[in-house]
């Protein structure tokens, strides 16, 4: 089969590798339709994962259809379309019975792409795949399901959720890529009275427009500061989210809630950021790091089932799963080419 492989940092591959195989009774072999590439991806081919090795098969997102299942495999058989979770649940250990599954001491967690090979291939493994994959509903296009594997329930969870955003709150999200925006759209599930998107590229700005914001401030050439407390009568936000992953940008989202705030961070780090407790140590805030659990995929189903949310508009740019190589290159370029989500599909 062919994979995109992780040779070092900054060094990539779309080659030939062995085929996906069942390796435990729990696995199933999943043939990919559809894949994207997360940020996180980006970060690790910067470096900022030193877990993954050279020759990891990269990616933890797909749609895809079951063409083997291990044998202690219960719900799954092949020909079934499923959703392939960011994060493996083993279902047993302490974690995942507290529905904390990227804690999961049963070898799951956060594996695929960083620990196992991933999803960017035309086969890939998953382990416990009874509790690692969701079904797709009829009427619920490939499309609006892949949306569900990472970047929904990581901004649902760690950013809105974890941020405890409720209605009428001032919430500020720093940073309108494709985390950033899915926070905004989990945030209006809360009807807050303003969500201001903070970027430095004005086509992000104005896809957090289409996405909801209602503010939007352009933190190179505007005062993000001045903005909110315009917004909340000098107080400050009551819940701010960092979705880049940069030490300034963490800072950023720390000065701008007000006392007793909630402060989400949804970026993934690859430099220590400074908590300056010495400013802050008085104002009672409660600050949330976290990787998502993906307990709430079921929930965000559901609403796309239904047409509660809407994903579709998250992906701008479609290319063919042998096209790796080209839909990298438009997405780390993103602030040029206007890439949110990439999409790659079998077959296109």
């Amino acid at each position: 089969m062919k994979a995109l492989v992780y040779h070092g940092p900054g060094q990539r591959s779309w080659e030939d590798v062995p085929d996906a195989t069942i390796q435990d009774g729990t696995d199933a072999v999943v043939r990919v339709d559809a894949v994207t590439i997360c940020g996180t991806d980006l970060h690790i081919l910067g470096g900022d994962v030193p877990a993954v090795t050279d020759g990891r098969i990269l990616g933890h997102e797909a749609v895809g259809t079951v063409v083997e299942v291990g044998g202690g495999v219960q719900t799954l058989a092949p020909g079934d379309r499923v959703l392939v979770s960011c994060v493996t649940a083993c279902g047993t250990c302490r974690f995942c019975r507290e529905s904390r599954y990227g804690q999961c001491l049963g070898g799951g967690g956060w594996i695929l792409g960083h620990l196992i090979d991933g999803t960017q291939a035309e086969l890939v493994r998953v382990p416990y795949a009874d509790n690692s994959t969701h079904r797709i509903p009829e009427g619920v296009s490939d499309e609006q399901m892949l949306m569900l594997a990472d970047i929904l329930p990581t901004s649902y969870e760690v950013g809105v959720l974890n941020g405890c955003v409720r209605p009428a709150d001032v919430v500020v999200i720093i940073g309108a890529g494709p985390i950033g925006l899915a926070a905004i759209l989990g945030a209006k599930l809360f009807s807050p009275s303003h969500i201001v998107a903070v970027d430095l590229a004005d086509s992000r700005l104005e896809a957090a427009r289409a996405f909801g914001a209602d503010v939007v401030v352009n933190g190179g050439r505007e005062d993000v500061a001045a903005a909110v407390r315009g917004l909340t009568g000098g107080l400050g936000a009551d819940v701010t989210m960092e979705a880049v992953g940069y030490p300034a940008t963490f800072e950023q989202a720390v000065a701008l809630v007000r006392p007793g705030g909630h402060v989400a961070n949804l970026g993934v780090h690859g430099k220590p950021a400074t908590l300056h407790l010495e400013d802050i140590w008085i104002k009672d805030l409660t600050i949330t790091t976290g990787l998502v659990d993906t307990y709430s995929t079921p929930t965000l189903i559901g609403l796309v089932s239904s047409g509660g949310l809407d994903t579709s508009p998250m992906i701008t740019h479609r290319f063919a799963l042998d096209q790796f190589e080209e839909a990298y290159d438009v997405f780390s370029r993103a602030g040029e080419t206007g890439a949110l989500k990439v999409l790659l599909t079998a077959g296109s």
